[in-house]
Parts: structure tokens; sequence; C-alpha cells
């Protein structure tokens, strides 16, 4: 008796280990599997907290626009020296520069990684504060440092930083924060919409005060792009983008020298604009022109040897277009477009998770990375008036590449606590 009921144990814990497979399952330490109607969808692995990680991809991409532009900007400023306004400096003054600038992002973006989105969803409206602060005290004469009549800089020794580059990050923290907030009253316009507008148009004043019309612009794409994709009702929204396009005409109708930039855009290579307004621009074109389509090679464009101004900055990729032609102008633009769709699924994919907050953050980083590329592409082109913004990664100035540094890194945070949600542990 004694032998059958051993027996009887034995076949049936070898029915139990094989059952799962018969009927399609895997074992319970590869995951929880579920079944529906005829289907069987297996869980996934238990995977270690060290295998979690991040989106690396993203990383390589964000690693690969840096590098390629530090050597751009080595290219467009190594002959500088040449002109009496920097006899002092090193042919390798700016590329070096760059580099300390890259570096010291590089930490800031690893010490934000850090942080939890919780602590930035806490600390948005103080974030928010602090920015508006800033932007208050760069106008002053005693502080702020002016440039050819733009007074929007802090002297911090070797570098100077410009706050509005901060209110981006900040703006885009706190909209985020608002629509979390209003999320119950988002289809009631003044309720949902008009103290935002109101933040706006006070950080707008400042701006439009230093002047630095660009960084508005993408401000305010930043800030309605958060309420359009935090559910903002669709009228509302038009309704608002009116009023935004409306504000702006009336902003260029009103100031003469904007009025000039918008005619020397249409005609760059008339008598009147050639070497003034439209300088820029119609340097920019030859350097297209010259680039053809696989460029002149590195380290040969013609253009950025005094004819092109700026070209280290805001015309970078004109520089490009000439040295690596179309095929380097389409990587670039190549690039840029898989950065943001990448970016904006991690933000939709935390919203899925009801992570709002940190779904819209993401989001958020992705319109004003895309935005800004956008314009400075399409001034470069020339499909667009020429306005004051850099190439996002890419182009020469610390306080941008350190803001957009962070501003990535904090996605790459919203991308870690979905990983570890979707795995079962806490963000």
């Amino acid at each position: 008796m004694q032998g059958l009921r051993t027996a009887l144990a034995n076949t049936g814990a070898r029915l139990s280990a094989q059952l799962p497979r018969l009927v399609g399952l895997r074992p319970a330490g590869d995951g929880l599997p579920v079944r529906l109607s005829n289907r069987t969808y297996a869980g996934t692995r238990n995977t270690p907290m060290g295998e979690l990680g991040f989106d690396q991809p993203l990383l390589w991409v964000v690693i690969g626009l840096l590098a390629w532009g530090l050597v751009m900007v080595y290219s467009a400023s190594i002959a500088l020296p040449d002109n009496p306004r920097f006899a002092n400096y090193a042919s390798t003054h700016f590329a070096v520069r760059h580099a300390i600038f890259i570096a010291i992002g590089l930490i800031a973006a690893l010490a934000t990684f850090q942080f939890p989105m919780k602590t930035w969803e806490r600390m948005a409206p103080w974030l928010f504060a602090a920015a508006l602060l800033l932007l208050v005290l760069v106008l002053l004469p005693f502080i702020g440092k002016g440039v050819n009549g733009a007074r929007r800089w802090f002297s911090l020794g070797i570098i100077s930083f410009q706050p509005s580059e901060l209110a981006k990050l900040t703006v885009l923290l706190y909209a985020a924060d608002y629509m979390v907030r209003k999320m119950e009253v988002k289809e009631r316009f003044f309720a949902a919409v008009a103290p935002m507008a109101v933040a706006l148009a006070v950080v707008g004043m400042l701006l439009l005060a230093e002047p630095d019309m660009g960084a508005f612009m993408v401000i305010v794409v930043i800030a309605m792009g958060i309420l359009f994709l935090g559910g903002v009702n669709a009228r509302m929204f038009f309704l608002i983008g009116l009023v935004v396009v409306a504000a702006f005409s009336a902003m260029v109708m009103m100031s003469e020298w904007r009025r000039e930039r918008i005619f020397a855009y249409l005609d760059p290579w008339s008598e009147q604009y050639a070497l003034g307004k439209g300088y820029q621009l119609s340097h920019s074109l030859i350097a297209f022109g010259r680039g053809e389509i696989f460029g002149v090679g590195l380290g040969g464009s013609v253009e950025k040897l005094h004819w092109l101004p700026e070209a280290h900055t805001d015309f970078l990729l004109a520089v490009v277009g000439e040295e690596f032609g179309l095929i380097g102008v389409l990587i670039v633009i190549g690039l840029f477009l898989w950065l943001i769709r990448r970016i904006m699924h991690i933000g939709r994919q935390a919203i899925a998770l009801d992570q709002v907050f940190s779904g819209l953050v993401a989001q958020g980083v992705g319109l004003w990375i895309g935005f800004q590329a956008f314009i400075n592409i399409g001034v470069n082109l020339g499909a667009l008036p020429t306005k004051g913004l850099t190439l996002p990664l890419m182009s020469y100035g610390g306080s941008a590449i350190l803001l957009e540094l962070v501003g990535l890194a904090i996605v790459l945070r919203v991308d870690y606590e979905n990983r570890m949600m979707m795995k079962g542990g806490r963000s």
C-alpha cells in the first residue's frame, strides 16, 4: 500500500510539472500567464533590477549629435582668430569652451537623473518662480550683461548664463504640473486656460524686454502643446492658437526691424537687403549650394571664413551643408526626427501607465527640442525668416547645451520609471 501511494504521488508531481507545457503556458518562474479565449499571453520574464536600465539608443543618438556638433563647432570657428574682433583667441578657443559646456551639461544631466519625477512635480511651481526672478534680474543694468543691444545673460566668469533657456524648462515643468492639477476643469476655458495665459503673458513681457522673441516663441509652443496633450478642449486650443498668431503678427507689424527681417527673408538677394538683413540668409544659401550632394569635405567650407556670421551658433547647419552636402543635412534631420519620435513615445507610455505629469513633461521636452530644431533648420534653409535660435545639442552655446541635456535626462528618468512600473517595481 505504501508503494502504491508513493507511485501515485510521483505521478501527480510529474503531471503538475508537465501541465503548463501541455496547455501552452509558461512555468510560473517565467512570468504570470494570462489566457483569453483560445489564445495564451505569457507574462514577461522576471528581469533583475540591474537589467531595467533606460533607453540606451536614445542616449547614443544624443551623444552622437553632441560629438558631431563639437566637431562642427571646431570646424566653423577655427578661422575666427583671423578676425580682429577675435585676434586674442586661439583657434581652439570655441571648441574647448564647447567641450567644457558639454562636460558640465553631462554632469548636470547625471545629477538630474537621480531625482524621481515626484520631486520634479513637487518643485515645479518653485522652479518657475525662480526662473521669473532671474528674468527680472537679467534686465537690471548692473546685473545683466548686454550684447548688441540685447540684455539676456549673466556673466559667470568663464561662462555666461542665459535665463531664457532655464525658462523653457521651468515653463515646461510648470505647465505639466498645472494640467495635472486642473485635470477636472480642463473643459472650462477660464478655469483651465486663463491662469496659464497670465503666466505666459508675464514671461512674454520679460523676454520681449530683453528682447528674445525666439525664446518666447519656443515657450509658447511648449505651453500650448502641453495644454493640448493634457486634454484641453480642441476648440479652446484653436482659439488660443488664433490669439497667439494675432499677437505675434502684431508684434512684427509694430516693430520696424522685425518687418525688415520678414522682407529680407522674402527677397534676400535684393540690393536693399543683400548686405543688411538678408546677408546671413544669402550666405547660408550659398553654403548649401556649394555643398551640393556630398559636400566639399570636413574643414573645406569657404563661407565660414568670415563670410557667414554666427557660423558656429545659429548657422552651424549651413556649415554642415557645405562640408557634408545634402547627405549630411538629411542625416541631421533624420537623427532629430528619430529622437523626437522616441521622446514622444516615452511620454505616451508614461501616460498609459497613469503617470500623467511624467508623460506631459517628456512630451514637452520633445516639443521643445523638435520645434527649436525645426525653426533653426528652416532658417538655415531659407524656409523661415531669420530667428536667433540655435540647433539643439549641436550649436555653440553653454546655457542651451546645459538645459537641453538636463531636459533629456528627465526624459531618460521618465523612461526608467516606466520600465520599473512595467516590471512591478515602484517609480
